[in-house]
Parts: C-alpha cells; structure tokens; sequence
C-alpha cells in the first residue's frame, strides 16, 4: 500500500488543505475497482444458466421490450420485466408485483439472473438491481441470441 500512501502525500503537499480531496479519489478508485471486479463475477454462462433453471432456485427476468419476446421467443421460465419497468418493480410492494408479473415477487437476498438480446440492457438491469441491494443477481451476458444458438444446435444433435 505505498502507492496510495505516496499519492495522499504527494496530494497534500500539492494543494494545502486537500487531505479530504485525496482520500475521495483513493476511495472513489476502490470503489471503482469493487465494481468492476463485480461485473466479471456476475456474469452467467449458458450452461450455468440451464442448471440454475432445471434447480428452479433463480428467478430469471428478462429485460426486453414486450414485443420482443412475442416476436422471437423467451427463455422457458423467465419473466418478462422490460427494462425502463426494472427499477420500480423491485421496489414495488409484493402483492402489486405479483398482479402484475403473476410472479412471487424476489426478497433481496434471492438469487437473480437477467437476461436480454445481447447483455447490453441485462448488465444495466443488475447494475440498478445491485444498487436496490439485490446482491445475488447476475446477468447473462449472451442473452437470447447465444440461448436460442445453443438451443437450436443441441435440439438438430437430438435429431
């Protein structure tokens, strides 16, 4: 830890009075090294995502738009919460979840996995879900396009 050391006293002798400056930035730099480190450890590959599934321990939300789904299809099992509704929806009160989701709706500490097209608007969802304390979600990275490659290959093997 001599690096930060030198920085706290390289910023302090720079600026007078800046004692609380520097320790923002060391600390606004673990912060972002904390989540960058959660975004690696958050990610889902297909086959850990069809384990999870068959183990029915997970809820899987799928972030895409309603339209979506109807057009190219779902993961079996999963929940469709488009992405602008994610942030309310965790916070909603249970009974008004499940009228609306016809799902039970997650408690904090419940495993979450979110899944969309590609990743891009999954990674969003668990970055808001994270900051709600939802601290068991992750996200599928490969979202509906990797699933249905996966599933229309193993699908034309069986045949």
């Amino acid at each position: 830890m001599v690096l930060p050391l030198l920085l706290f006293r390289s910023a302090r002798r720079a600026i007078p009075g800046s004692e609380e400056a520097a320790l923002w930035g060391l600390k606004s730099i673990k912060g972002s090294w904390h989540n960058f480190c959660t975004a690696i450890f958050k990610d889902v590959t297909y086959k850990e995502l069809k384990n999870l599934l068959n183990s029915k321990k997970i809820m899987l939300i799928d972030v895409r738009e309603t339209w979506e789904i109807v057009e190219y299809g779902k993961i079996p099992g999963s929940v469709n919460i488009p992405l602008d509704e994610v942030r309310e929806a965790l916070q909603m009160h249970p009974k008004d979840f499940k009228e609306k989701y016809n799902e039970v709706k997650p408690s904090k500490s419940d495993s979450l996995v979110f899944s969309c097209l590609a990743g891009v608007r999954s990674k969003k969802a668990l970055d808001m879900a994270m900051s709600l304390g939802f601290n068991s979600a992750q996200h599928y990275a490969g979202g509906w396009k990797e699933w249905a490659t996966y599933e229309f290959s193993e699908k034309k093997q069986e045949n």
